[in-house]
């Protein structure tokens, strides 16, 4: 029986799967009749983008006015003169954010500042796990937090495509127990090696009886050639004409707007903009890398403000770490603690600088203390957001905010 089980794997492809498959999975090609997101009253959508590598967020939301940053930066602080984009309480943003800027005039931004957690770790890893997972520095939590947000009893959550991660694997971040999201980069492709890899031969032979290592293959793969098609075929719909930066981030943020125009019943949507560990050149990679953020996401409203998206449509922007207060001997800076979030959309709540800037006279060991447990806002987009049970998804423990979106 091992024998044949491992034959059949080998030389079977999608195809034979879907046609042996047993009945219950035969509802993924006709749909479970939920109600569909575009259709939904008050349906809303988060996209998520994570700025990986861990932002300086001192340089990012400046604290212009303050000459505790210039002492700390003598070459690195930015200076008013720059160009620096005035936001409130003393604070701006780095020049090259112009597309934030112009979000925030329209009263479609809010900022938080000194983000982060009790007990920080200055890990790449170890923190973009925590932020990934939503757990606290003592824990270690294999599942994360949108990923148990899929598990949860969302009635728009139960098929792959309801969270989507527009690059080439899953993060951590939308890995639940029961469910998990789907990685592409563009759905013509992926539909492409749906077809070319699982679909081009037909299985010769009779499927043995079914056990439950089978059965689940059998839904893993019907499940993937059911998205696969579903978002190829959604994907031909609305093709955007908006000025996207001509990045690998622009490119996925309007595959991410096409989707979105397109009718696609996704819930969750996830990105990742690379390249911010600057321990040295800071000034020249945060320009290209800021540029590439404002105008992306400053695209990205405007495309969806054409079909009426806008508004049900929440964004939220974070790091796994800030950096250090003071700059290093290499023009750059080393791994910190706390940072900023941005949260963007047409219906926040609470809009503009939401609290004070970090405290530059009050430091741990050179490093901000965080004043916003970074779950706190998660919570707040889960609960007043997304309408689902934060407590049963993060856990209690932490700070509620109310109001925020």
């Amino acid at each position: 029986m091992a024998s044949t089980r491992r034959n059949f794997l080998r030389t079977s492809a999608l195809a034979s799967t879907l046609l042996l498959v047993p009945k219950f999975l035969h509802a993924l090609d006709r749909g479970p009749g939920l109600a569909r997101l575009g259709n939904a009253p008050g349906a809303r959508r988060l996209i998520v983008v994570q700025l990986s590598g861990g932002n300086d967020g001192l340089n990012t939301v400046i604290p212009f006015k303050n000459d505790l940053y210039y002492k700390a930066r003598p070459t690195l602080g930015i200076r008013e003169t720059a160009g620096i984009l005035a936001l409130d309480k003393d604070l701006g943003l780095h020049p090259a954010l112009k597309g934030l800027k112009g979000l925030y005039d329209q009263g479609h931004l809010a900022v938080l500042n000194a983000v982060g957690y009790p007990n920080p770790d200055r890990s790449h890893f170890r923190s973009m796990d925590i932020w990934q997972s939503g757990s606290g520095a003592d824990q270690v939590i294999s599942t994360g937090w949108l990923g148990r947000y899929l598990d949860s009893n969302c009635p728009d959550c139960q098929r792959p495509y309801h969270a989507l991660e527009v690059d080439d694997t899953l993060s951590l971040a939308l890995k639940g127990t029961v469910r998990k999201g789907l990685a592409l980069k563009n759905p013509e492709k992926f539909h492409q090696l749906t077809q070319n890899r699982l679909l081009s031969r037909v299985s010769k032979e009779t499927a043995p009886a079914h056990h439950d290592q089978v059965d689940y293959l059998y839904k893993t793969l019907a499940e993937t050639a059911s998205s696969a098609d579903y978002l190829y075929d959604k994907s031909k719909i609305y093709k955007s004409a908006g000025a996207y930066p001509n990045s690998e981030f622009g490119k996925n943020l309007k595959t991410t707007a096409e989707l979105i125009n397109s009718g696609v019943e996704s819930r969750v949507y996830y990105l990742a903009l690379s390249g911010f560990d600057t321990h040295v050149r800071q000034q020249e990679q945060q320009q290209r890398l800021f540029a590439d953020l404002g105008d992306g996401l400053a695209a990205l409203a405007g495309d969806l403000r054409q079909s009426n998206q806008w508004d049900n449509t929440l964004v939220l922007v974070f790091s796994e770490f800030g950096r250090r207060v003071g700059q290093n001997a290499s023009n750059g800076t080393d791994h910190g603690t706390a940072n900023n979030v941005f949260l963007a959309g047409g219906a926040l709540q609470t809009k503009g600088v939401v609290n004070d800037a970090p405290d530059l006279a009050n430091l741990d060991q050179g490093d901000l203390r965080h004043q916003v447990d970074f779950r706190s806002i998660y919570a707040a987009v889960l609960r007043d957001w997304l309408g689902a049970d934060d407590a049963a998804i993060l856990g209690t423990g932490f700070e509620q905010m109310r109001g925020l979106v």
